[in-house]
């Protein structure tokens, strides 16, 4: 009797209390699944795995420039387009009219970008260029710019196929600065094949306008001479 009372008052004391039962349950049973599975309240939760990166996106653009040149004759205005293909390291390029009238060249380089506040762009690549002139192309293009200043730089040496004499280098150099509201000014410096003028080098000034996708510039080559040269740019960026 005395044990049973004990057992009777343990019993209601817990009840009173709010205690709860043994882990076990009410007359030592196994706990319910729900407790054996449930997770302890410290455990993380497991990692999401880890997205693959994703593969980068091509930037396309095409250009058009318009040269114009009084004194040429039938090649006095002429326009030379050029088209672009980038993604990642891989660099793809077609133009027409740049290295000789009459003529295209395909090119593909490896793109290399380095720095933050000082950044430095460069592309070697190699063409091949067909039509009036025929051979191959090693060049490259590059760019350094420090916040409003750039300058930028594009050089190709043609190895001419059909008679070496005609080999020739070109370049076409900038020199930049952004003042305000995407427009540019600078000077510009250009040795090409096209024109067979007096001046072996051409040097004269740009103003231009950009946006994120559009880009339209005026340049003037040897602005003190009788009949300079204008040459009109228009790119788009896809």
């Amino acid at each position: 009797m005395i044990a049973l009372a004990c057992v009777l008052t343990t019993g209601t004391a817990r009840a009173q209390s709010g205690l709860p039962a043994p882990a076990g349950g009410p007359q030592g049973a196994p706990a319910p699944a729900s407790v054996q599975q449930r997770a302890p309240a410290f455990q993380a939760p497991p990692a999401p795995p880890s997205p693959s990166a994703a593969p980068a996106a091509w930037s396309v653009s095409a250009a058009v420039f318009t040269y114009i040149e009084p004194d040429e004759g039938a090649y006095g205005v002429y326009l030379q387009p050029t088209v672009t293909a980038d993604r990642g390291w891989l660099h793809l390029e077609g133009r027409f009219n740049y290295e000789d009238l009459d003529t295209g060249s395909v090119w593909f380089g490896r793109n290399f970008s380095v720095g933050r506040t000082v950044t430095l762009e460069i592309t070697p690549r190699i063409g091949a260029v067909f039509g009036n002139t025929n051979g191959v192309s090693p060049g490259f293009t590059g760019a350094l710019a420090w916040k409003t200043l750039e300058f930028s730089t594009e050089t190709e040496y043609v190895f001419d196929g059909g008679d070496s004499a005609d080999s020739f280098l070109y370049t076409w150099s900038e020199w930049a600065w952004a003042p305000i509201g995407g427009w540019r000014v600078g000077f510009v410096v250009q040795r090409e094949k096209v024109y067979k003028t007096q001046i072996e080098v051409q040097r004269g000034f740009f103003v231009g306008w950009s946006s994120d996708r559009v880009d339209l510039t005026t340049y003037v080559f040897e602005p003190g001479a009788s009949t300079p040269t204008v040459v009109l740019g228009a790119t788009v960026r896809f």
